[in-house]
């Protein structure tokens, strides 16, 4: 999995194939073939393992008060952007022409993301609404862009681009409330 995710820093997910990945592990591609079942398997195991690590580098700390909350994930997710470039470029544009499972693992990273931006403003007080869920899952997409262009595409400052983030987040969420 390791040469897999660090595959996606150079690599759209297409071209991660049952034989590259067993040639760059040493491996044969039967072994492979047997713990995935097939390229489309070992893929969607692929983008899983990446969508973990990004999970797992931005996990909310439950003891900071909300706001801090929302700045230390921010911060850690831009950190975790710059170190990992093409790993996060590939689960957020590449992986969009995949197949339905593929599709759904990174999915799955959204609505989490989005949950913790949810959970943020309803500590602060904000309505439980069908319209905030949507404005903050609409943000989440919103914020990868912003991530793609920002973190990867320029030397602006990782405090600058959490800022950004933070302002938006809240001008979206203050709308709902509007």
């Amino acid at each position: 999995m390791a040469i897999g995710v660090a595959s996606l820093a150079e690599r759209p997910l297409e071209s991660l194939t049952i034989e590259y990945l067993s040639a760059q592990a040493g491996v044969s591609r039967g072994l492979l073939f047997h713990y995935f079942g097939s390229k489309n398997g070992l893929r969607r195991e692929v983008v899983r393992t990446a969508r973990d690590s990004m999970l797992h580098a931005s996990e909310p700390l439950p003891d900071l008060p909300p706001l801090d909350r929302l700045h230390d994930t921010l911060t850690r997710i831009v950190r975790f952007v710059r170190d990992h470039r093409g790993t996060f470029f590939s689960l957020v544009r590449g992986v969009a022409s995949g197949d339905s499972e593929v599709r759904e693992v990174v999915e799955q990273a959204r609505a989490l993301q989005a949950e913790r931006v949810v959970a943020v403003f309803l500590e602060l007080g904000a309505t439980d609404s069908e319209l905030l869920r949507i404005a903050l899952r609409s943000w989440v997409a919103f914020a990868e862009e912003a991530l793609v262009e920002s973190a990867l595409g320029t030397d602006l400052p990782s405090e600058e681009i959490v800022a950004f983030l933070e302002r938006s987040v809240r001008a979206v969420a203050s709308s709902v409330e509007s």
